[in-house]
């Protein structure tokens, strides 16, 4: 706020994204007076942070929150930053903090895209402090102002990919100097980078089979539903959903389509554009309809315009996705098959997925705007990770917002742990760590 003095906080970094963003944040924070450190868990991390006031973590997850904990007495830490509050790592350092009081400032790819991302105190998606009350929304909304897009920008996907390809490069050079270290991806990179490799040589015969795809659905005169499919590995779809994966999701929308979706009706299921094709989700949801009685009626789609797919299409199913919520800011009807941020009576449609084919309802035109303003005005930072714009508008808005939460939340002595609460599951010596 203008005119009231800063507060001088001390930011403990964890992971972040394969990005810079971390280390220009931390710098930021840094030439504004508040003392920074970083926790690096691997070489990739050390490699992306570049600014001083690092240690490793060498030690195993059992021992990490005394490790921890040890950390934010030492450093007198007043505020936890870090990406993703699904990682083991993270999980526990969220509840340690929370324990102690801190501040924890959570960041994720962003709830409206492109060009903007995620920061929330506490936590993100399912971890949300968003209540899921229409009336709140509406109430809140009054005292903002109308909605105004953020700046354009866009991440480069080939940034993003060598970004990610030199980071897990360098962990696995160094991986004998962080032993005990266990990724939280489902996919090892390599194989990733293997099936990536596979796409690029299969692109064309992909691309002449989903623009048949089109063509059929087009010529069959068929009005479709659109499933925007998430990657198998999406931490929302395998921690914050019923389903644990892509592939029992996929058959409880195929059958539900197949009982209860008009015979007019088509379904059309797009791949998500970062999928590595490890696994023939065209191949698994083909068959599937087969044996359903509906080959004829269900179309895979891999590319395309997934905003121009939206606005031509019946309605959305999706389980978590963001593709969701762009479908209910144009307007088109929605059923989520878990509960991320925007699935609340007025947007999303609330009864059972079997009813939605013949009666899902549009959403409400107010409501979805109220709550894109609310949403943008507590939990969106303009900006991407993978450009320089992007990046200079995130870091710059993210500096905003943690110095807004630094006066909300004035510095004080951080409370020491519950006399008596075991930080391990069982006894254990505290952790290696070196500095770096």
């Amino acid at each position: 706020m203008a005119g009231e003095p800063r507060q001088r906080r001390r930011y403990l970094f964890l992971q972040g994204m394969a990005t810079a963003f971390f280390a220009e944040l931390g710098a930021a924070l840094a030439k504004h007076d508040h003392t920074v450190k970083r926790i690096n868990f691997n070489a990739g991390d050390r490699l992306f942070w570049r600014l001083p006031g690092s240690v490793s973590y060498r030690g195993t997850l059992a021992d990490w929150p005394r490790a921890l904990e040890n950390y934010l007495g030492e450093w007198r830490i007043t505020d936890v930053v870090l990406f993703g509050d699904w990682r083991p790592f993270h999980t526990e350092a969220i509840r340690i903090a929370r324990l102690r009081g801190l501040l924890v400032h959570v960041f994720e790819e962003g709830y409206l895209r492109p060009s903007w991302i995620t920061l929330e105190q506490g936590g993100v998606n399912k971890n949300s402090s968003l209540p899921r009350d229409p009336g709140w929304y509406r109430r809140v909304a009054r005292s903002l102002p109308s909605w105004q897009d953020g700046v354009a920008v866009t991440g480069s996907f080939w940034v993003r990919a060598l970004n990610d390809v030199i980071y897990h490069s360098w962990s696995g050079i160094f991986a004998w100097r962080y032993p005990h270290f266990r990724t939280h991806l489902s996919v090892a990179p390599f194989l990733e980078y293997a099936c990536w490799v596979r796409r690029f040589i299969r692109a064309s015969s992909v691309r002449r089979r989903s623009e048949e795809a089109l063509r059929a659905l087009s010529s069959s005169g068929k009005p479709y539903f659109l499933v925007p499919l998430q990657l198998d590995s999406d931490s929302q779809l395998r921690v914050n959903s019923p389903f644990q994966g892509l592939a029992p999701a996929i058959d409880v929308i195929l059958e539900s389509f197949a009982r209860h979706a008009p015979m007019d009706s088509a379904l059309l299921l797009k791949e998500h554009p970062l999928d590595n094709q490890l696994i023939d989700w065209r191949a698994q949801a083909t068959g599937t309809a087969r044996r359903l009685g509906i080959g004829d009626r269900v179309f895979y789609l891999v590319g395309g315009d997934t905003r121009s797919l939206i606005e031509q299409s019946r309605g959305v199913v999706t389980v978590n996705s963001t593709a969701g919520l762009l479908a209910v800011l144009l307007g088109r009807p929605v059923k989520t098959l878990a509960r991320p941020i925007y699935d609340m009576a007025g947007l999303t449609f609330q009864p059972h997925l079997d009813h939605f084919w013949r009666a899902g309802t549009a959403p409400d035109a107010a409501l979805v705007d109220d709550f894109r303003r609310v949403v943008v005005d507590r939990t969106q930072v303009n900006g991407d990770f993978f450009s320089a714009e992007g990046l200079k508008l995130a870091v710059a808005g993210a500096m905003s917002r943690l110095e807004a939460a630094a006066l909300q939340h004035p510095v004080t002595r951080a409370a020491p742990l519950p006399s008596g609460m075991p930080l391990l599951s069982g006894d254990a010596i505290p952790a290696e760590s070196g500095a770096d």
